[in-house]
């Protein structure tokens, strides 16, 4: 059998670089959000256009 390795090898990690990405995630799923409002209200007024 092969054997595993049972070393692990850390990074340091600063507080600033967590901060940054959470910030990063915030904005795009913002964005995200955003966007799947705006094309749902679209959508809305086009079947109230077109369908009623």
């Amino acid at each position: 059998m092969a054997e595993h390795q049972q070393h692990y090898e850390f990074a340091a990690v600063d507080s600033k670089d967590i901060l940054a990405e959470r910030e990063q995630g915030w904005e795009g799923f913002t964005q995200f959000i955003t966007w799947g409002i705006g094309i749902t209200v679209l959508v809305l007024l086009a079947l109230l256009l077109f369908v009623a």
